[in-house]
């Protein structure tokens, strides 16, 4: 029995990288995916710091959302990046970047 999840999964684009490191997704991050990241950071400050309103702990609920929002925010970022080297994301730029 194959439990390769993997196999079963074909790319739609052109594959850069079948298993991309930690570094290289990181340094392909794009523009969108900083922008997805602070966006994602700053609603959750935004949401930290009005849920800690009535209990009158602003600052440590501002806090706690930032971090929540900054984790999820580069974890979409890196699913994207690696989404693209992988194949599973349009990936044009990478494909004409990484081309040799």
């Amino acid at each position: 029995m194959n439990t390769d999840i993997t196999a079963s999964v074909k790319p739609e684009y052109p594959v850069v990288d079948r298993n991309p490191p930690f570094t290289k997704t990181v340094a392909n991050f794009n523009t969108l995916d900083y922008l997805r990241l602070s966006t994602i950071t700053g609603v959750s400050v935004t949401v930290g710091y009005l849920s800690g309103i009535k209990p009158n702990i602003r600052g440590p609920s501002m806090v706690t959302g930032g971090l929540i929002g900054l984790m999820g925010g580069f974890m979409y970022a890196y699913q994207n990046s690696a989404g693209r080297l992988m194949g599973f994301f349009p990936n044009d730029a990478e494909v004409a970047r990484y081309k040799k």
